[in-house]
């Protein structure tokens, strides 16, 4: 006589091949997830270790340039990074420009100048060399060049003094046909040049 043989009933849902597809998915899914887990936590740790270190301190002749521009710009403030990028760029326009700055620098650490423009007569006196100095520095922070190369755009002053009325070109801070509408009054300048006159070059717009 044959012996039964006891056979455990079988999940046929269970058993079939998309069900084992999906377990088999879903247990990569949690490994995944773990391993997501534990690799976040250790980018935090070493953010924060990163974090803990001292920060560098800033160049001391990139602070003396703001400092500078601050001064010839009539401004409580400018940006950081902005002057940086001005500073690295007006550094390639000679060899001479780095002790030019730091000499100009020098000469505003030594004087009270009530403003840019006591500043600028007051520097071309000294040596009129820094006209050329300031004129980099100007063209830099206001049209957005130095080293005849395009720095800054939208953010250069001369776009931040006529904000209320003209729009940088390619930029529409306007509605719909703001165009239409009468920009508003600009007063009519009063102030007078700082410096010597210098060759005036129109450049293609």
């Amino acid at each position: 006589m044959t012996k039964d043989r006891h056979c455990p009933l079988v999940d046929l849902h269970v058993s079939s091949p998309n069900a084992m597809r999906l377990n088999r998915l879903m247990r990569m899914s949690r490994r995944d997830t773990l391993m997501t887990g534990m690799a976040g936590m250790g980018v935090l740790a070493a953010g924060n270790v990163v974090a803990a270190e001292p920060a560098t301190g800033a160049d001391p002749e990139l602070e003396r340039f703001m400092k500078v521009s601050t001064r010839l710009t009539d401004r409580p403030s400018l940006d950081p990074r902005i002057g940086k990028a001005l500073y690295e760029r007006i550094l390639q326009s000679g060899p001479e420009r780095k002790a030019q700055l730091s000499k100009l620098a020098d000469l505003l650490d030594g004087g009270t100048y009530e403003s840019a423009s006591a500043f600028a007569k007051a520097a071309e006196q000294a040596d009129p060399a820094f006209k050329d100095v300031i004129h980099d520095l100007m063209t830099g922070w206001y049209r957005g060049v130095a080293d005849g190369k395009v720095v800054v755009y939208r953010s250069a002053l001369m776009f931040d003094i006529t904000k209320d009325a003209i729009y940088p070109k390619t930029y529409a801070a306007g509605g719909p046909f703001y165009w239409t509408t009468q920009p508003p009054e600009v007063d009519k300048p009063t102030g007078a040049p700082a410096l010597s006159p210098s060759k005036f070059d129109v450049e293609p717009t």
